[in-house]
């Protein structure tokens, strides 16, 4: 089946659902549509809204604005990822994009430890990713981009770790585990419920810098974290869409939930993410009910709806 435009039976069952996870305009690197005309697709297709991620940048007030500008007939959501640019595991940070209305905290990812492995230069002509693009030039400017690091040497959470945990409980906020190492989630899981973080999802564990097998994805849902399928990864090959749609099925619809990490110009538009999905699903043997919960009942709960 291609993924050049999802069926009209998947458009219907993801209808009211939010995609959590966009990478659109404006940012640091070009990207495939605007949030303003993102909320405008939304309102035609019938979905709920989207969350607004930035690497490097809050983007609560922007969320608002761009509510407001389409009339409230989308609701976007702002978050906040917790990379250097922000000051890294920054409590204070985090308490401001609070306040303002930012609903999700990611914990690092183009500046996690676990990711420094793929921060470095490629041979002429090689094709980079677009983030480790973009840290090359950060470093190329002279911007000493350390690693944020969330747990100590003796595995422990860091005191700055928790203390970002208590804002996130205080406010009701969602955490996002980011692209943290398998034991670094498991070590931030632990520190997040013990904090009363009520609300806690893994961030694409299939990502090949992360590769969370699905013995331990069922720990983590049994902890009571839900596990993020982002279109991005099977579409671009990073994994097959059988691995995806297995360790979904182990799980189990209840503690999966669909994203599109959409967003750049090479990929698909971003407001057909989650109805590609759904028919990937269905093919693959979920059913309607199944694609419902994952793309519409659990991306509800994390957007905060009450109904």
């Amino acid at each position: 089946m291609s993924d050049a435009a999802p069926t009209a039976r998947a458009r219907e069952l993801v209808r009211g659902g939010y995609d959590m996870h966009v990478h659109i305009a404006p940012d640091v690197v070009e990207r495939k549509i605007s949030d303003v005309a993102l909320a405008e697709r939304c309102a035609e297709l019938g979905l709920a809204g989207f969350q607004l991620k930035s690497h490097y940048t809050s983007t609560a007030e922007r969320a608002r604005a761009v509510s407001e500008a389409n009339g409230g007939a989308v609701r976007v959501l702002g978050a906040i990822t917790l990379n250097r640019a922000v000051g890294g595991l920054n409590a204070l940070a985090v308490e401001i994009a609070a306040r303002e209305g930012a609903r999700t905290v990611w914990f690092p990812t183009v500046n996690s430890v676990n990711e420094q492995h793929e921060v470095h230069p490629a041979p002429p002509g090689a094709k980079l990713p677009v983030w480790v693009k973009f840290e090359l030039e950060l470093r190329e400017a002279g911007h000493d981009v350390e690693p944020v690091a969330v747990v100590g040497a003796d595995g422990e959470l860091l005191e700055e770790a928790r203390a970002v945990l208590e804002v996130i409980a205080r406010h009701d906020m969602v955490l996002a585990t980011g692209h943290l190492s398998r034991d670094e989630i498991f070590t931030l899981l632990d520190g997040a419920f013990d904090a009363g973080v009520r609300t806690v999802v893994v961030t694409h564990p299939e990502f090949p810098s992360q590769s969370i097998s699905i013995a331990d994805q069922l720990a983590l849902a049994e902890r009571g974290a839900l596990l993020e399928r982002c279109f991005t990864t099977p579409h671009t090959g990073k994994v097959s869409w059988d691995l995806i749609c297995e360790a979904s099925r182990e799980v189990g619809a209840q503690s999966t939930v669909l994203s599109s990490d959409l967003g750049q110009v090479f990929n698909p538009p971003v407001e057909d993410g989650l109805a590609l999905m759904a028919d990937r699903f269905l093919e693959a043997g979920f059913s309607e009910d199944e694609v419902i919960t994952m793309a519409v009942t659990n991306t509800r709960r994390l957007a905060g709806e009450t109904s």
